[in-house]
């Protein structure tokens, strides 16, 4: 199986709709992302483990994820918790540049190294969870990981009519929100069940 297989998948399932969407997703090889010992299971459509108690993401929610922020062309997007460097690498086919935070240095260096080749891409080794305010304000701003909370600091990075994704805890597990600042206000709006790691840093879950 490859990224043709994956993708029709995909299409099919409803979660793939842009084409611009779907052309980063045949651009990107999947099994570049993740660890040689599951090579093997790369386009398998679950989450798979890349060390330090983190996941890459499953095809298709990286899919939903990419679809829900409507990336553009000329767009500055501000990533929290690189991770693999998957999902940043999706979104580096689709946008003008890409900021993508990693707080785990083991982590933020194998990304760095898997990034080299795409273009317009910085893995910041940063405590995301407040944002990066050195290169706000942000056209949009995606997390990967689930927060308790959006703190109001990254909210202060987005700009006017700016979009931003992420999965956040909730009393029944996590729920995929889409949040869209207007006229100074932030509109929120809830989405599907989701299931992420936790958030880690200052704003996360985990603040050790």
């Amino acid at each position: 199986m490859g990224n043709r297989v994956l993708v029709d998948r995909l299409k099919r399932k409803g979660v793939l709709e842009s084409e611009r969407v779907i052309d980063a997703f045949l651009d990107v090889p999947r099994e570049d992302f993740v660890p040689t010992d599951v090579k093997d299971k790369a386009y398998e459509d679950r989450p798979l483990s890349i060390g330090e108690g983190q996941t890459i993401s499953a095809p298709h929610m990286v899919a939903v994820m990419t679809e829900e922020l409507e990336p553009e062309e000329d767009d500055k997007v501000l990533e929290i918790g690189t991770g693999s460097g998957y999902q940043a690498a999706i979104l580096s086919r689709l946008v003008d540049e890409l900021i993508t935070t990693e707080i785990v240095p083991e982590l933020a260096e194998g990304a760095r190294r898997r990034l080299s080749d795409y273009e317009d891409v910085k893995v910041v080794e940063a405590d995301g969870s407040i944002g990066y305010e050195k290169e706000a304000p942000y056209d949009k701003i995606l997390y990967t990981a689930a927060a308790p909370e959006i703190a109001p600091e990254v909210f202060d990075q987005l700009k006017e009519g700016g979009r931003l994704v992420a999965p956040v805890e909730s009393g029944f597990g996590q729920r995929l929100k889409v949040y869209r600042r207007k006229d100074s206000d932030i509109d929120e709006e809830a989405k599907s069940s989701v299931r992420f790691v936790p958030l880690t840093g200052e704003a996360g879950k985990n603040t050790e």
